[in-house]
């Protein structure tokens, strides 16, 4: 009865978490869709989607230890409620201002505007890191891969739809419309959350956290599992080429197609992402994460130098839906190895720390890309000096500066890939994953029903530890026979 209460809850949080995706996601690519069909301005969508990785690196260890710090059922109504009134605040400027002072680029409007449109949706990630967490929390450590392949079908099924609405509403409604179909999704999103029981007990403080950044606590929990932190920047490798596609995507799409096409090109290739999370769910990772995320990596690489190689939209289609089948297995490999080497009681702010530093690196490059791609590269490949030199490889269109920033992103990737495998954090945190023991993790007390004030619950194990037992265990380091907890 327990593993089925769990079971359960599991799939209540999924189907949840389906809908907040597709609402943030629905009126974030609304966003970027609305902002460049009305300026023509890579700059603008690139600083969007900069702005928003910014806004996920700044809040994601506070969300970590929040994570921590609270039922896991708690923080999901949170980030339902603040999610729901940052949208009303955007319908209500909607409202007030005219389209044309929220699409100027040079006035407080449309940064206020796009702001609080990307405030609510970065407060998902607060639920997503919950979401991590509750992974272990539910699911036996045979079966967590799978489960982490179900989280990315559900972030890919959630793509699929928003990418086609998203594009139908701007194209057909406009942008007050798509807020208010927003406003009310994410409503629903909350009603139906207050239905849903999580079995989990109480979270006991740590003693050792100072701050609700906790930053050290953060490091601290890293530390205890050798090559954890170099995961963490494996991971990075991900977002930096995903820093250029979040600038010149969908800019790059917008040439070949209009936005209601556009937005049916990006369904398809969204199906990649539920290929690929099913992939994980019905096969797992293996017996080594590690390798298969950097393999995967190397992969993704590979298909970002090539898919933009000619101005032939089957085969830019083709590409980003093989592109986004690979996304879930490197996500996959990064949750899996992390809910198995770091205790329970400090993997919210594991991964808030996984995040805002993978965060960090997307807005890096789209902050450069975007302006460099607009000012430099794409009037140099319009001018017959660029067409010569790289027209034998590129052909001609354009967007052929777009295709020149991306081939050489892709290789970069290839070789930071590459290269990791060869590193001692490798080896180390391989090793490390295939000798952690299984995690214990408190449930509260045994009911059929569950109740998520703790006063009842089920879950995968039949005892957890006691709370003293679990600060003790998260402050032993792991065994590792002759590797030290600093060592990298």
């Amino acid at each position: 009865m327990e593993r089925t209460a769990a079971k359960r809850a599991f799939g209540n949080v999924l189907v949840n978490t389906l809908i907040a995706n597709v609402t943030t996601s629905f009126l974030w690519f609304a966003l970027t869709f609305w902002v460049y069909i009305e300026t023509q301005s890579v700059l603008a969508t690139g600083v969007i989607g900069g702005a928003y990785m910014l806004f996920v690196a700044f809040f994601a260890m506070a969300f970590g230890t929040i994570v921590d710090r609270n039922r896991k059922h708690t923080v999901m109504v949170i980030s339902s409620v603040i999610s729901a009134v940052a949208f009303l605040v955007a319908g209500v400027l909607y409202l007030w201002q005219p389209e044309a002072a929220l699409l100027d680029l040079g006035g407080p409007w449309f940064w206020v505007f796009s702001g609080v449109i990307l405030f609510g949706g970065v407060i998902e990630q607060l639920r997503n890191i919950a979401l991590s967490t509750t992974v272990t929390l539910l699911i036996p450590e045979e079966k967590r891969a799978n489960a982490n392949g179900l989280v990315g079908t559900v972030q890919g099924i959630a793509f699929l739809v928003t990418s086609v609405f998203s594009g139908l509403s701007i194209g057909f409604l406009g942008m007050g419309w798509t807020l208010a179909i927003a406003i009310a999704a994410m409503a629903l999103t909350f009603a139906h959350l207050l239905f849903i029981r999580i079995p989990e007990g109480t979270p006991q403080p740590d003693p050792d956290a100072s701050s609700a950044l906790d930053f050290r606590g953060s490091v601290r929990a890293i530390r205890l599992a050798p090559g954890l932190f170099a995961l963490i920047i494996f991971s990075t490798f991900n977002n930096l080429i995903g820093g250029v596609y979040m600038a010149l995507m969908d800019p790059y799409g917008l040439t070949l197609f209009d936005a209601q096409t556009w937005g049916f090109a990006l369904a398809f290739a969204s199906t990649g992402f539920l290929i690929g999370g099913g992939l994980v769910a019905k096969f797992g990772l293996g017996p080594k994460p590690m390798r298969t995320m950097l393999l995967v990596v190397i992969a993704m690489g590979l298909l970002g130098s090539v898919f933009m190689l000619r101005e032939w939209w089957p085969l830019y289609v083709v590409g980003m839906w093989a592109y986004m089948a690979l996304v879930p297995p490197v996500e996959a490999a990064e949750q899996t190895v992390i809910q198995k080497v770091v205790p329970f009681e400090r993997q919210g702010r594991v991964f808030g720390v996984a995040a805002a530093m993978e965060a960090a690196a997307a807005p890096i490059t789209a902050f450069l890309i975007a302006p460099i791609a607009e000012f430099l590269i794409i009037p140099y490949m319009n001018t017959s000096a660029g067409r010569q030199q790289w027209g034998w490889l590129l052909g001609e269109g354009e967007a052929r500066g777009i295709a020149l920033i991306c081939l050489f992103a892709g290789l970069i990737m290839v070789v930071a890939a590459t290269l990791a495998f060869f590193t001692r954090s490798y080896r180390k945190l391989t090793e490390l994953y295939a000798e952690a023991p299984e995690q214990d993790v408190d449930h509260g007390e045994t009911s059929d029903e569950g109740d998520d004030h703790g006063d009842s619950g089920a879950g995968v194990e039949e005892e957890s530890s006691s709370p003293s037992d679990r600060i003790r265990r998260s402050d032993a380091p792991p065994v590792v026979p002759g590797m030290p907890p600093e060592s990298r």
